[in-house]
């Protein structure tokens, strides 16, 4: 059993981005002593220390690190940012990823899963990666949450369906389809992908939200949802049939809804989360509403994991102008998520008494 000390870890991403700049904010912010900001959860970075020691002399910050493990983290935390020493060197620098650069990534995000995958860490909060330079270095996924899907596979079986859902408190919004141009998304989209989209939300929304009959609104493709399909035949082909699948298995769900009216604070009460077609469909709305304080959740995958929504920012990494906000957002929704999860475990039955 996963003690309830256990701390979350953070991958520390793209070294040459912002990841090191946000992960050295967060820890001077974690006390929550600034703007009444609530307190941060104690964390430990799995990377390269010296990357780390170098960004901080760069940002001219006096923060300790102390290389130790997930079992020391807390103890060190009140005093000095705990490092899991992951991966090779770093040849690069701020704002210029050196070749090094994804072997890094990879490293970091390997350990900070091990240490998931084994309950040293409570959950996983992954700092941003560049897919361009992943993929010059032949990364064969799209980005973190397929790679994490792939590796949380049990042997001999499919990998999980993981869904992307960027959370904040003002709203929840899921994209069916991600990382795939405009001209592909009517062909990508189908009845069972949405239905099965649907699902891994509502299961999720109920275990690790609290919140135990999620109301879930799907957007339509077309404008005014295809207007009974004079607009396009999607909505009525697809995203009707999937609705009305969910409702059949008790799932709160409602749509095909124009995606227009649905993000104005009325609307927004009457569900707990959004379900778009495409990736900016919902993620302007998001990002408009949230931006500093939005936090991407890979729903679907056999543990937590959060990570800031935003990029790696090169052009301002090692500046000081790197914005926190998103990644203690994202330490605090995990944090949250894995005592949820916690606490909603059964209690081990009582040890029988020899006689």
């Amino acid at each position: 059993m996963m003690p309830a000390a256990s701390p979350l870890v953070l991958a520390l991403g793209d070294p040459a981005g912002i990841g090191p700049d946000v992960a050295l904010a967060a820890f001077l912010r974690r006390r929550g002593t600034e703007g009444g900001a609530a307190a941060v959860p104690a964390f430990i970075v799995a990377g390269d220390p010296a990357a780390l020691a170098a960004r901080a002399r760069l940002l001219n910050l006096d923060i300790p690190l102390v290389e130790t493990t997930p079992e020391g983290a807390a103890a060190h935390f009140a005093t000095a940012l705990p490092v899991l020493p992951a991966g090779p060197a770093f040849t690069g620098r701020a704002g210029r990823p050196g070749a090094s650069s994804a072997a890094c990534v990879v490293a970091s995000l390997e350990a900070a899963l091990g240490l998931v995958t084994t309950g040293r860490a409570a959950a996983l909060v992954t700092n941003p990666l560049a897919k361009s330079v992943m993929y010059e270095a032949g990364f064969p996924f799209p980005g973190h949450t397929e790679w994490l899907a792939d590796r949380a596979a049990a042997p001999g079986r499919p990998a999980p369906h993981p869904v992307m859902m960027i959370w904040s408190d003002q709203l929840a919004v899921v994209p069916a389809t991600i990382h795939v141009p405009y001209a592909d998304v009517p062909a990508l989209l189908s009845v069972d992908l949405l239905v099965e989209t649907g699902r891994i939300v509502a299961r999720d929304m109920a275990r690790r939200f609290g919140i135990a009959r999620p109301r879930l609104a799907f957007c339509g493709l077309n404008p005014h949802a295809g207007e009974e399909g004079t607009l396009g035949g999607e909505d009525e082909a697809i995203v009707r049939p999937a609705v009305a699948a969910l409702k059949r298995e008790g799932i709160l769900a409602t749509g095909p809804l124009p995606a227009d009216t649905m993000f104005h604070p009325e609307a927004r009460a009457r569900y707990d989360v959004a379900v778009g077609m495409y990736h900016d469909q919902v993620l302007i709305p998001a990002k408009t509403l949230a931006f500093h304080d939005g936090v991407n959740v890979t729903l679907g995958l056999p543990f937590i994991r959060t990570s800031p929504d935003h990029g790696t920012a090169f052009d301002i990494a090692g500046t000081g102008r790197a914005n926190p906000s998103s990644l203690m957002a994202a330490l605090r929704l995990a944090r949250r998520l894995a005592d949820a999860e916690a606490a909603a475990r059964p209690a081990p039955a009582p040890a029988l008494a020899r006689a």
